[in-house]
C-alpha cells in the first residue's frame, strides 16, 4: 500500500445497488424518490465530494442507473450474490488504490465518512476498514485496499458469500461514525420508508 497521505485521488465511491429487495418487493431501492430526490442520489453527492470518482454496482434498471452520470457496473457472478459479489466487480475495474462502499438504501451518510475510513485503516496499516455503531459493526461500509481483489475473488469462488467471514480474515480497523447519528438507518420495509421520508422532506440541515 502507498503511504501517501489521503486526498481524494486515492479512493474510489461506490453505490452498492445491486439486490433484489425482497423485503420491499422487489422495489430497486436506489430509485426511490424522496422529496424530489432519489436516494442513490443523495448518495452519490456525498460521495462525490469526498472521492476521486463514484461508480454504482447495478443488476437491474441499469439505464435508469446510468442516467445519473456515473458508470454502472454488473455484477460478475451471477444469481445476485450479495456485496461482495459487486465489490469484486468494481474493484477488477477502478483506477484508484482504495475502494469505498456504501449501500443504496442508506440515505444518510456522514461528510467524513471516507477520509476516516481512510485514516484508520492507514494507522495501523490495514488493507480494510469497516465502520460501525456504538453496537455492532455495519460491513456495507468498508473501505477496501485494492490488494485486497484476488483474495475475495478466490472466497466467492468457493462458494462463500458471507462478508464478515471474509474481511476477519484481514487485519481490519473498525471504525465509530460519531458525527452522523443516523448513518445506519436503512430502507428494507414500507415503515422505515416513510419514517426516511418524514425525516428527509423539507431538506433538513446535513441531508
Amino acid at each position: 500500500m502507498s503511504n501517501d497521505a489521503m486526498t481524494e485521488s486515492s479512493i474510489t465511491g461506490l453505490v452498492l445497488a445491486g439486490g433484489q429487495a425482497r423485503r420491499m418487493g422487489g422495489v430497486d431501492k436506489g430509485l426511490i424518490d424522496i422529496d424530489g430526490q432519489t436516494i442513490v442520489e443523495r448518495i452519490t453527492r456525498k460521495l462525490k465530494a469526498q472521492c476521486a470518482d463514484v461508480v454504482i454496482n447495478a443488476n437491474r434498471n441499469l439505464e435508469q442507473y446510468r442516467q445519473f452520470g456515473y458508470a454502472v457496473i454488473e455484477d460478475q457472478i451471477e444469481g445476485f450474490q450479495g456485496p461482495l459479489a459487486g465489490m469484486l466487480s468494481v474493484l477488477k475495474s477502478i483506477r484508484t488504490e482504495w475502494l469505498i462502499t456504501a449501500p443504496c438504501d442508506g440515505p444518510f451518510l456522514s461528510s467524513t465518512y471516507a477520509e476516516s475510513m481512510f485514516q484508520a485503516a492507514w494507522s495501523i496499516g490495514a488493507p480494510i476498514a469497516v465502520a460501525k455503531d456504538q453496537e455492532r459493526l455495519q460491513p456495507v461500509y468498508m473501505l477496501l485496499h485494492i490488494s485486497t481483489r484476488d483474495s475475495l475473488e478466490a472466497f466467492l469462488n468457493s462458494g462463500e458469500r458471507k462478508i464478515d467471514k471474509w474481511f476477519s480474515g484481514f487485519r481490519f480497523a473498525e471504525v465509530l461514525i460519531t458525527d452522523c447519528d443516523d448513518m445506519f438507518e436503512n430502507i428494507n420495509t414500507p415503515e422505515q420508508l416513510e419514517a426516511c421520508r418524514k425525516k428527509l422532506s423539507g431538506g433538513q440541515s446535513g441531508y
